[in-house]
């Protein structure tokens, strides 16, 4: 890591912030967003949903426990570059394998630290997610301006083609929690609940692995396939039940999944998670829109309007849902959140169909919304 400031984070608005530079040394672009987790810094970097994506943390310590691989969500870092007020010096844990700045480095992710992460978030909250680029390569302040300006944005881009896997597989087929990315000598123990198994298609939109993880705990068998899975093929696979995960981008730009969950949710009992949250929205007819600066922390409070509950969430999304178009559409608003009042949750009036907007599966994050795996367990029992 250099100790002078060689590092920039500049905005499309022509704001600088220099820093001390980790990670790797390269020159990168992206959506400046922050995220409000205390922890779980190695879930967050590894999460598909940050694809392309430049990510500041406001808790002002990070990397203070290190790497391991039992904690990545993903293959490997996801984000475009990850930025900090204090990079932690001393990693301390049983668990570390390796400190974070090895680790982004090994993954070619450039990092910024002593910089004030306060004002960069403030900024993001008042003139919404900017255009940005990190470098830690020794360009000039307007080089850095002038490379954020010339990004194109993420609205209308499908980022779920690049993070999508390559093939179908089955999550943990041999009993324990193995994927096509774990690292030798880390493979955990999945415990199951004793209820028959059902068998269900999870789309992988860029999916965390702890969704996985939790869907097999809730007595699932899960095969996972690629975005652009068509139809005849999921019904081929007969399954009991239908699952749409998170993901990058803009969701209106994933016209290919619209078009074959709109099919599906009427054959087959479904649940959709944050970017899966909005392919039913949109294979209901209803639009999205993007958010001023999103939803991302693991403190976000949402009140099921059913139920009257207040629940606190995990999210990391930067569109929502349009409330009237999802009830025009055949859709009751089950949640709301309650910091701006945009859509958290819907099921549909007539199909076996709900969504969340949050993350459920507290990967970093709270455990609140666990109980939504057995509604949809209870849901695709029902209809099998």
């Amino acid at each position: 890591m250099s100790k002078n400031r060689t590092g920039v984070l500049a905005f499309e608005d022509g704001s600088v912030f220099r820093g001390i530079s980790f990670g790797a040394r390269t020159t990168v672009i992206g959506e400046a967003v922050f995220n409000t987790s205390m922890t779980g810094y190695q879930e967050i970097l590894t999460d598909p949903s940050y694809f392309g994506q430049i990510v500041t943390m406001t808790a002002p310590q990070i990397g203070n426990y290190g790497i391991n691989p039992m904690d990545e969500e993903s293959s490997g870092p996801k984000v475009s570059g990850f930025v900090v007020r204090d990079l932690s010096p001393v990693t301390s844990s049983w668990r570390s394998h390796e400190d974070l700045d090895s680790y982004l480095a090994r993954n070619d992710i450039p990092g910024l630290s002593d910089v004030d992460t306060r004002t960069i978030t403030k900024r993001l909250r008042v003139h919404g997610a900017l255009k940005a680029c990190i470098s830690t390569d020794g360009i000039t302040d307007d080089e850095a301006v002038d490379q954020a300006k010339g990004w194109p944005g993420l609205v209308g881009v499908d980022f779920v083609k690049e993070v999508t896997c390559s093939e179908a597989f089955l999550w943990d087929s041999a009993g324990k929690d193995k994927t096509p990315f774990t690292v030798p000598g880390t493979v955990l123990e999945a415990p199951v609940l004793e209820r028959p198994a059902l068998r269900v298609v999870a789309f992988d939109l860029g999916a965390k692995f702890n969704i996985y993880r939790k869907l097999r705990y809730h007595g699932f068998e899960v095969e996972v396939v690629p975005a652009s899975t068509s139809v005849e093929e999921v019904l081929e696979r007969k399954p009991a039940g239908l699952f749409l995960s998170n993901g990058p981008g803009d969701p209106a730009a994933v016209t290919y999944v619209h078009n074959t969950v709109r099919q599906l949710i009427e054959k087959i009992p479904t649940f959709g998670i944050c970017l899966g949250h909005q392919m039913i929205t949109h294979a209901l007819g209803a639009s999205t829109f993007k958010l001023k600066f999103g939803h991302r922390g693991a403190n976000q409070p949402v009140k099921n309007l059913e139920t009257g509950k207040v629940s606190i969430t995990s999210q990391n999304h930067g569109f929502a849902s349009t409330k009237e178009e999802v009830e025009n559409k055949g859709a009751v608003v089950t949640e709301v959140n309650l910091n701006d009042g945009t859509v958290e949750g819907l099921r549909h009036k007539d199909l076996p169909v709900f969504s969340v907007q949050y993350h459920p599966e507290a990967s970093p994050g709270p455990h609140d919304s666990d109980p939504l795996f057995d509604d949809f367990y209870d849901l695709v029992s029902k209809h099998a």
